[in-house]
């Protein structure tokens, strides 16, 4: 079994999109091929309106993947603020070639949104929830053996700062120092506490199956040694405890060579924020993972030359696991 994530970054074919659908296409077709896959966790998937549609669809996602392997996958996706609908940008998909029996939305579910009140304000004012830009998309998938995999599909905030109101001059600038800082302290905020949420989740599902094959793939928008990292892992050596070391997750691309563990490329620097992480006993049963970057452009260079590029600036990450022979059989 070949189980990916891959940060399509706002894959859209509407007039908005600032980048040929035709041009886009071209290119992430390929990868996605490349990858093969038999269940791919996606990120930032648009949705579009469609003439004669109640609701928005994902025109672009099935025009991606339209005779490729993937078009008759099942699928999962998550949904917008009102519970219901897809979202107008940054929907998280997820696909699979097993069936896929159970799809659950974990947003601010486990874990009450975070309160905060604005620096400088009276202490009788009343704080504000902070609620996470995207849920958590977990999916069940029947494996052809009867077992039962669970697969987290994430995708974390960002380390930019959030608008912060009354405090920015435009997308990248700000009216104060002051102003930022509250900003990125909202978006670590966020991005540490749905970490925390994801924790409670696995820690729920091990509660009722202590060998649940347990996934969680996706734009952690973060590396292995911080605090969100830490938080889904939790490690023996965090827990200082021998007997909680079995509900530890595994970071899977700790097994690339150093040269080759990067999925993003910022000014230059080389960075893993795309993970995947596995429970203890779905980790029995991994073999090899690859991180597919060879043609990723750095992102601060495009960003800073205003382009919009056609590929993606995240590398599929993919890693391959052996559970037995009916799933090669089903292949």
């Amino acid at each position: 079994m070949r189980l990916a994530t891959f940060n399509l970054e706002s894959l859209d074919d509407s007039a908005k999109s600032n980048v040929d659908f035709a041009a886009r296409v071209a290119v992430l077709r390929p990868a996605l091929e490349r990858v093969d896959a038999d269940i791919i966790c996606l990120q930032e998937v648009n949705a579009q309106h469609i003439a004669g549609e109640p609701e928005r669809q994902l025109h672009a996602l099935d025009r991606l993947l339209q005779g490729t392997r993937y078009a008759d996958f099942y699928r999962a996706t998550s949904s917008g603020s009102n519970g219901r609908a897809l979202a107008d940008v940054h929907n998280l998909v997820t696909l699979s070639v097993y069936p896929i029996t159970a799809c659950t939305q974990i947003q601010n579910t486990l874990l009450a949104a975070p309160m905060h009140r604005a620096p400088g304000r009276a202490p009788t004012e009343q704080a504000t929830p902070v609620s996470f830009d995207r849920p958590l998309l977990m999916t069940r998938h029947q494996l052809p053996d009867g077992k039962t995999l669970s697969v987290v599909n994430v995708h974390l905030r960002a380390p930019l700062a959030s608008p912060v109101a009354g405090q920015k001059r435009g997308p990248f600038a700000w009216r104060s120092v002051g102003g930022w800082a509250e900003g990125f302290y909202l978006s670590a905020l966020k991005r540490e506490a749905q970490a925390l949420e994801l924790r409670l989740l696995v820690e729920e599902l091990l509660a009722t199956d202590p060998a649940a094959l347990i996934a969680v793939a996706g734009d952690f928008n973060a590396e292995d040694w911080s605090a969100t990292l830490r938080l889904a892992i939790a490690a023996e050596e965090d827990l200082g405890a021998a007997d909680l070391a079995s509900h530890s997750l595994i970071v899977l691309d700790r097994a690339l060579p150093a040269d080759r563990r990067w999925s993003v490329l910022h000014h230059g620097r080389p960075q893993m924020l795309d993970h995947i992480l596995a429970s203890r006993a779905l980790y029995g049963h991994f073999r090899a993972i690859e991180v597919h970057n060879e043609g990723l452009g750095d992102e601060a260079l495009g960003y800073g030359k205003a382009l919009h590029s056609a590929a993606s600036y995240h590398a599929p990450t993919v890693a391959a696991f052996d559970l037995g022979a009916s799933l090669t059989a089903a292949r």
